[in-house]
């Protein structure tokens, strides 16, 4: 049975100003019901849109003329009449996601049907420059294109940047741990590509993935955090909607205060979360060198000397504490904790939530839980993926 997700997640089908209007409405959120369950019944999107059965046929089969889904009937055990039609997402629609590290670059193609069909790894100089990263994406899309089939499209591509985005502008605010400051790189991949690229920051992608495919899925308050090699970040879901603030800055959960300790993060901020609890601590104590996360998270829990284990509980209290905070200023639903935050609360979960309660206020601790993204190393893919789709989702007929 198809799990099915409601419109309220996507919003509910608007009242175009005239026919024309209403109906690239009414394609658009039938297409992101479609994609956000993957597969879906005809008669199911009949009863969350309000629409009547030969409307939707009409829309579906302009969706399907497009190559944005596939159309199928089955059967039903048992039922007695004309069998139900299954509605798909298209399989061969591609984004290019991109993702900066410290000496790598990593590039894959990832489907609107959720698979990560290719992705490589390439290596950089240490800091690389923009041009020596946009270098590295040019030759990864060539080696990628030789693993996709000539009938597959892609359609756009995503840079997730552990810092500061402008996304009205497309370019890269701060990025420490590249060393780049006001980098227009958006433009910089387009030109080199030929394709339309998007730049967010990373914690706001993971998040928009977790949120809508994940461990998150479901829930309508969400804080989550990402631990990563460019230091930690997040993102904010308040009533079903990413939070971005004012100038698209909001998530930078990371920086929160925690003690007057004089060490510093990538901004040069003291004391905060990200100071404390960092990867390259964690790495250097297990004697890992640029670990994937997967390596990194079998170190962390299956650690044993005396000194590495000081370290995380260490990193797990002050982790605590800041889980602590965010509870008493959101009061969400539920937190979810990826990459090396992950493993350091799995490696002592009972630790973790009783100092997190001891600091949060009994309103706002009572209900909420603490709970592991569900999407791995690929949730960069699969949110950056979205971000690309979100073009397509808006606008189907590309009127």
């Amino acid at each position: 049975m198809v799990k099915v997700e409601s419109q309220n997640s996507v919003g509910s089908i608007s009242r175009g100003a005239n026919r024309d209007d209403l109906r690239q409405s009414n394609l658009s959120n039938l297409l992101r019901l479609v994609y956000r369950n993957q597969t879906i019944s005809r008669s199911d999107l009949t009863t969350m849109t309000g629409l009547n059965r030969s409307t939707i046929s009409d829309l579906v089969g302009e969706l399907v003329a497009l190559k944005l889904v596939t159309e199928k009937e089955s059967a039903q055990a048992g039922r007695v009449g004309r069998p139900s039609s299954n509605v798909s997402i298209a399989e061969n629609i591609f984004a290019i996601t991109v993702v900066p590290r410290y000496h790598s670059t990593l590039v894959a193609a990832v489907s609107m049907s959720g698979q990560v069909a290719a992705r490589v790894r390439m290596t950089t100089p240490i800091h690389p420059s923009p041009e020596e990263v946009c270098d590295a994406v040019e030759e990864g899309l060539e080696r990628i294109r030789k693993q996709l089939k000539k009938s597959d499209r892609i359609v756009g591509v995503s840079v997730a940047i552990s810092g500061q985005v402008d996304v009205r502008n497309n370019s890269i605010r701060i990025c420490s741990f590249l060393k780049w400051t006001e980098v227009p790189f958006g433009n910089l991949l387009g030109e080199r590509l030929g394709l339309p690229v998007q730049i967010d920051n990373d914690g706001s992608i993971a998040c928009l993935a977790e949120s809508t495919f994940g461990a998150g899925r479901g829930f309508s308050d969400i804080i989550y955090l990402f631990g990563g090699t460019g230091g930690i970040g997040g993102g904010l879901v308040i009533d079903e909607k990413l939070v971005r603030g004012y100038r698209g800055y909001a998530g930078e959960l990371g920086h929160i205060r925690i003690t007057d300790s004089k060490a510093v993060d990538s901004l040069g901020l003291s004391g905060t979360l990200e100071a404390l609890v960092n990867r390259e601590q964690l790495c250097e104590a297990l004697g890992l060198d640029d670990p994937e996360d997967e390596e990194l998270a079998q170190a962390i829990l299956g650690a044993t000397s005396q000194r590495a284990r000081r370290i995380i509980e260490k990193k797990i209290d002050v982790l605590a504490v800041a889980l602590a905070n965010l509870v008493n200023i959101f009061n969400p639903q539920v937190i979810l904790l990826s990459g090396f935050l992950q493993p350091l609360f799995q490696a002592n979960d009972y630790s973790l939530l009783s100092k997190m309660r001891q600091g949060a206020v009994a309103g706002s601790r009572e209900h909420v839980q603490i709970r592991t993204a569900e999407l791995g190393s690929k949730i960069l893919d699969i949110g950056g993926a979205q971000l690309v789709f979100q073009e397509l989702l808006n606008n189907p007929a590309g009127n």
